[in-house]
């Protein structure tokens, strides 16, 4: 698993390649942890148009990413899903408490809006 990390304003971008399984999950959860208190951002959007694969593990990780945010007041979207991704994340519940969008773009204006209300 790979994982490539942007800031754009208050939101930080999580794009993962390739398997999102046990073996990746914990290594992810920490690169994403440490990278969410070195920007300090807001808002944090995690892109998976590039994953393959995903197991509960993966789903774990989402899940405890969200927690860590809604801690500390902040916003989470999930972008770029596959069909099959999406469909085992809404399965597990996630698409519930976490927004879906389309682009990372979609999501930030999703966060924006947010901000105004």
């Amino acid at each position: 698993m790979e994982i490539i990390f942007d800031v754009i304003g208050n939101t930080l971008i999580v794009e993962f390649f390739g398997e999102l399984d046990h073996h990746a999950a914990e290594k992810t959860r920490v690169k994403i942890d440490t990278a969410m208190d070195n920007y300090m951002t807001k808002n944090l959007v995690m892109d998976f148009s590039k994953v393959s694969f995903m197991d509960s593990s993966g789903i774990g990780m989402v899940l405890g990413r969200y927690r860590k945010m809604g801690e500390n007041s902040c916003n989470m979207a999930i972008v770029g899903c596959s069909k099959t991704i999406r469909n085992i994340l809404n399965m597990a519940g996630v698409f519930s408490i976490i927004d879906y969008y389309g682009t990372r773009e979609e999501a930030i204006e999703g966060f924006d809006r947010k901000e105004v209300s």
